[in-house]
């Protein structure tokens, strides 16, 4: 089974033909589109693209909108997109395919490539898609848990991460402990957690 779809935007048929027979023979589902503008078509239609993992495999010059300025673009429409994009350079692109891959984009060819190495790390990008998706998921997962607790169960849960103790929470809140060990058992369910620890590894940044 595919481990995901490669997205080749490419408006040299020959070569578009010569990648999706390649990616197919390494299991991979290819979408072609000959241009960016046909990309940006379908993607308009799909806002919460990609669903399942995916990358992006651009020629940098293409009649139209190139490669480049459409990595641009989902730079600026679509921050933290799940797609990595590789490029396809000719010999005079690679400085501005170099700047690409200093921007985020995941890595880039120079034609004439190495068939299996650029098979390879498509198959690479597809893994950090997958791992992309999985983490935008968990964070939104994250934020859903946040959204069920009350003001002042957010309240007792800064200071449980703050290490501090039952007495002392109910000390700054101006509350009784028993009210506290409440918020606290509220706050452990709703987070889906059963320690201080979890909930601590939980909302840390890149956690999730």
């Amino acid at each position: 089974m595919s481990a995901g779809t490669v997205f080749v935007v490419e408006d040299d048929d020959a070569l578009a033909d010569a990648l999706a027979f390649l990616l197919a023979s390494r299991g991979l589902a290819v979408k072609r589109h000959d241009s960016a503008e046909a990309f940006l078509r379908q993607l308009r239609d799909n806002p919460g693209w990609p669903e399942q993992p995916a990358c992006l495999l651009l020629d940098v010059r293409m009649r139209g909108m190139s490669g480049l300025e459409l990595f641009d673009l989902l730079q600026r429409e679509r921050p933290g997109l799940a797609a990595p994009v590789v490029f396809l350079s000719g010999h005079g692109d690679i400085r501005m395919a170099v700047d690409a891959v200093k921007r985020g984009a995941f890595d880039f060819f120079e034609k004439p490539f190495s068939d299996n190495r650029l098979a390879d790390r498509l198959i690479e990008a597809l893994g950090e898609s997958a791992r992309r998706i999985a983490a935008a998921r968990g964070a939104a997962s994250v934020e859903s848990r946040l959204a069920r607790l009350s003001a002042r169960e957010r309240e007792v849960m800064d200071r449980v991460l703050e290490g501090r103790s039952n007495k002392l929470i109910a000390q700054d809140l101006g509350i009784s402990m028993r009210t506290v060990e409440v918020h606290r058992s509220n706050v452990f369910a709703k987070m889906e957690v059963r320690s201080a620890v979890e909930l601590a590894r939980l909302l840390a940044p890149g956690e999730g």
